[in-house]
């Protein structure tokens, strides 16, 4: 098996955590990429249906899946998805899940246009630490890590905390870096 280029990393969360502005942060101090499963899935048309009650597509996961096996093995990569129980588990080298303050989150997401039970499902999904659970009943416990991410420094803590991690990741492996 030909030896990855870096980690691959999965950041988990409701909507609204922060997981694509912390990806995308990741990726800019790094040479690895981010991928935002939701952009990958409206790029490429990976949807099944419509949702009518959450007024959302519903995510075709078995093309989503063929689309990130080779991108995935290469390594290297930031994968930002809401769940985690579609991708197998050698698909990361950590995960880490976003929790966000419920009063936060029901103000981040209304701005954004939640509204009904859509609304009310995500702060209740937070409320339960449904998407915690879920890495955990998927993921080795010991690569599943629950960060705050209430606050810009919240933000700035995390992404320390991952580019600490990724360098102990790249020297551990003798990756050679550009």
């Amino acid at each position: 098996m030909p030896v990855k280029e870096g980690p691959n990393i999965l950041i988990s969360g409701t909507p609204g955590v922060g997981k694509t502005t912390l990806a995308q942060l990741i990726a800019e101090r790094t040479n690895m990429e981010a991928i935002s499963v939701g952009d990958l899935a409206k790029a490429n048309n990976f949807f099944c249906g419509f949702d009518e009650e959450l007024q959302c597509p519903i995510l075709d996961e078995d093309k989503v899946l063929d689309e990130l096996e080779d991108m995935i093995a290469e390594g290297g990569k930031i994968v930002d998805y809401h769940g985690s129980e579609f991708f197998p588990e050698r698909f990361f080298d950590i995960v880490f899940v976003l929790r966000t303050d419920n009063t936060l989150l029901y103000d981040r997401l209304a701005s954004r246009g939640y509204a009904g039970k859509k609304l009310e499902d995500n702060v209740e999904c937070e409320i339960m630490n449904v998407l915690r659970d879920e890495a955990l009943e998927n993921y080795a416990a010991d690569i599943v890590h629950e960060l705050p991410s209430n606050t810009p420094d919240d933000m700035e803590n995390n992404l320390q905390r991952i580019l600490a991690w990724i360098e102990s990741w790249i020297r551990d492996n003798n990756i050679v870096t550009s």
